[in-house]
C-alpha cells in the first residue's frame, strides 16, 4: 500500500492530499481503500500535499477580538477637513529588501496628513503614524478613522488611542478591499508615478523618494476633482 501511495503522490508531484490519493487508489484497485488508512500511512511516510496548506489563525498578544463596524460604508465624501480619515499599509521591495509605508489620508481633499516608513511592519509603525496625525488636531471628537481589518488596527493600544481622543473607529468588511478604496488608490498612484518608474539602488533611496513624492502629491500635483488644485491648495482656499 505504501508503494502505491508513493506512486500516486509522485505522479501528481505532491499536489494530492490523502483524500485525492484515496480516490485515485479506489478507482485503480478492485477493493475499496479506507481514507484513514491512507492518511495514517502518509503521515508515517512523511507525505503531505504541497499546496493549500491550512491557514493558521494569528493570535497576537494585545489584539482585540471586538467587532468594529464599517461606519464609513464607502461614503468617501467629507464636507470639511478632519471629518473622515482612511489609513492603510503598503509594501515595497528593492533587491529583496522590503520597506513598509503606513499612511493616513483626509477624505476631504485626499491629502496625506501623516506617514511613517519602516523595514518591518511592526505595530510602532502604525502607532507612530497615528500619533503624528492626531497631534495636528485639537478637537477630534467628530472624526472617524477607517482602516481594513489588519492586526495593527485591532491592537488594544491603537483602539485606546482613538477612544481617548473621542475618535470613532471604522473597519472594512473582511476581505473587501473596496471598503478602503481611496487609500488603496493613492498607493496605486504612488507606485505607478514613482516606484515603478524610478531607478532604485537601495531602501534608503526609496524612502527618500517616497517622502519627496508625498510632498509633491500634497502640494503640487493637481486633481481634477479638486477644481484643478492640489490637496493642500484646495484645503487652504476653502478654509481661509
Amino acid at each position: 500500500m505504501e508503494v502505491k501511495i508513493r506512486a500516486v503522490y509522485d505522479e501528481h508531484k505532491g499536489r494530492y492530499g490523502y483524500r485525492r490519493i484515496t480516490a485515485a487508489l479506489c478507482s485503480s484497485m478492485a477493493e475499496p481503500v479506507n481514507h484513514k488508512c491512507v492518511q495514517r500511512l502518509m503521515q508515517k511516510m512523511g507525505l503531505r500535499s504541497l499546496i493549500r496548506a491550512k491557514k493558521r489563525s494569528r493570535n497576537i498578544l494585545g489584539m482585540s477580538d471586538v467587532h468594529v463596524p464599517n461606519v464609513l460604508q464607502r461614503d468617501f465624501c467629507a464636507t470639511a477637513p478632519n471629518q473622515k480619515w482612511a489609513t492603510d499599509i503598503t509594501e515595497f521591495n528593492v533587491n529583496g529588501h522590503k520597506l513598509y509605508l503606513s499612511a493616513c489620508m483626509d477624505l476631504y481633499n485626499g491629502e496625506i496628513i501623516a506617514h511613517r516608513m519602516a523595514k518591518r511592519p511592526v505595530f510602532d509603525l502604525v502607532c507612530g503614524m497615528l500619533e503624528a496625525a492626531l497631534s495636528r488636531l485639537g478637537d477630534t471628537s467628530g472624526l472617524t478613522v477607517h482602516s481594513d481589518q489588519g492586526w495593527h488596527y485591532k491592537m488594544q493600544p491603537y483602539r485606546a488611542m482613538l477612544a481617548h481622543r473621542g475618535v470613532t473607529q471604522s473597519m472594512s468588511r473582511k476581505g473587501n478591499c473596496f471598503d478602503n478604496a481611496v487609500i488603496e488608490s493613492f498607493f496605486g498612484t504612488l507606485k505607478a508615478e514613482y516606484y515603478h518608474l524610478a531607478t532604485l539602488d537601495g531602501i534608503e533611496t526609496l524612502e527618500a523618494g517616497v517622502h519627496d513624492y508625498i510632498h509633491y502629491y500634497n502640494h503640487e500635483r493637481i486633481k481634477l476633482g479638486l477644481q484643478g488644485l492640489s490637496p493642500v491648495g484646495y484645503r487652504l482656499r476653502n478654509t481661509a
